[in-house]
């Protein structure tokens, strides 16, 4: 599959907008610092993964569009919020307050001026207990078994990211746990899409991780991870089929 250029958008969708997608699971505490950085004009969807302590409710009294989505998991999370998302393009960004989502601006002004078809932020800790070394081993190992699998030369597969809609439907993105962004960008760089990383600050999150704030959550996101590098390259599907 060939990205979309900049012109061919369908005319259902918000041509020129921006929907982000926030994968949500107990974040109530973060959610009025992440909601007040979203870009004016852009959409937020948080999407609620079973939370427990009312943030499905503190994200809608705060103008958030919400979707819930009972099945646990990081990736059925984030494919939720893709489905229910109707702008050209569509970023993803961790609901807990260690990324800034309006940092994500010269992202979508990469993808839609045409020069990237995936933008991905490279994580630079900032403060003390922003990433944990656990989990930044386990993703500099993932990187490199990135490398070999794709050729691409990334350092991080960070939550912070943007495409275009219809293309990343067009992957067929079926993992639904940790594994999720890892398949994303290793079936766009199967598709031949040009991804790029850029620096973003990476700050303490807010609460406690539910992936890498433990050996045992960072051990099994690599192995979801690993079992997504040895699925053989898959011809990427059509909008319609990926749902």
């Amino acid at each position: 599959m060939t990205p979309s250029s900049p012109s061919s958008v369908s005319p259902d969708h918000r041509s020129g907008s921006v929907d982000v997608v926030l994968p949500c699971l107990d974040e109530a505490a973060a959610l009025p610092w992440v909601l007040a950085r979203i870009p004016a004009g852009w959409r937020a969807i948080v999407v609620d993964n079973g939370s427990t302590d009312g943030s499905a409710e503190v994200a809608r009294g705060l103008g958030a569009t919400v979707v819930h989505e009972p099945r646990r998991g990081f990736g059925a999370a984030c494919h939720a919020g893709l489905l229910a998302a109707d702008a050209d393009i569509v970023c993803f960004c961790d609901c807990d307050a260690s990324l800034d989502p309006a940092l994500l601006t010269p992202f979508v002004r990469a993808v839609h001026d045409g020069d990237s078809d995936l933008v991905l932020g490279r994580r630079r800790p900032e403060g003390r207990g922003a990433w944990p070394p656990h989990a930044r081993l386990g993703n500099l190992a993932l990187a490199r078994m990135l490398r070999r699998r794709t050729g691409l030369r990334l350092h991080d597969l960070g939550p912070l990211r943007a495409a275009r809609r219809t293309d990343l439907l067009g992957l067929g993105l079926t993992d639904r746990r940790s594994g999720y962004p890892l398949q994303m960008v290793v079936r766009a760089a199967d598709a031949g899409w040009r991804v790029e990383e850029r620096e973003v600050p990476y700050r303490p999150r807010t609460g406690r991780s539910k992936v890498t704030g433990t050996w045992r959550g960072t051990w099994h996101a690599v192995r979801d991870m690993r079992t997504v590098l040895r699925q053989p390259p898959l011809m990427p599907r059509t909008e319609e089929t990926a749902r």
